[in-house]
């Protein structure tokens, strides 16, 4: 066997290994810190109840759901493919002349439109 064999059988073992122990490292830190944040605020603001450690795994789970969706890293934020690659070859392939138009149109977009003048 080689060195760069033995070299990347020994770099995916420790990746196996590390891997869940990191996962689950991260999930009960995060936990953890969801269930001391509610406790210590949540019931003194709002006057609810206290949580354990499952159920703010549960809000995070469901926060996860509700307000992060289930990107992929391929398609991330609307983005297809390389996302901001692909607009930046794109902007850089323009001519002067369109660069220059695009600049005018995204100025005139982010302006407010004037008042309309009142007739007296």
């Amino acid at each position: 066997m080689t060195f760069a064999k033995e070299r990347g059988m020994r770099f995916w073992f420790k990746r196996i290994i590390f891997f869940p122990i990191a996962l689950a490292a991260g999930i009960f830190i995060f936990g953890t810190l969801v269930m001391f944040l509610w406790n210590a605020i949540i019931p003194e603001v709002f006057g609810l109840n206290t949580i354990t450690f499952w159920q703010a795994l549960g809000i995070l789970a469901l926060s996860k759901i509700l307000f992060g969706g289930f990107h992929s890293r391929r398609c991330h934020r609307g983005f297809p493919g390389r996302g901001r690659h692909d607009l930046w070859e794109k902007w850089h392939n323009l001519s002067p002349e369109e660069k220059e138009n695009m600049r005018k149109k995204w100025k005139s977009g982010f302006e407010s439109p004037a008042e309309p003048e009142k007739k007296v």
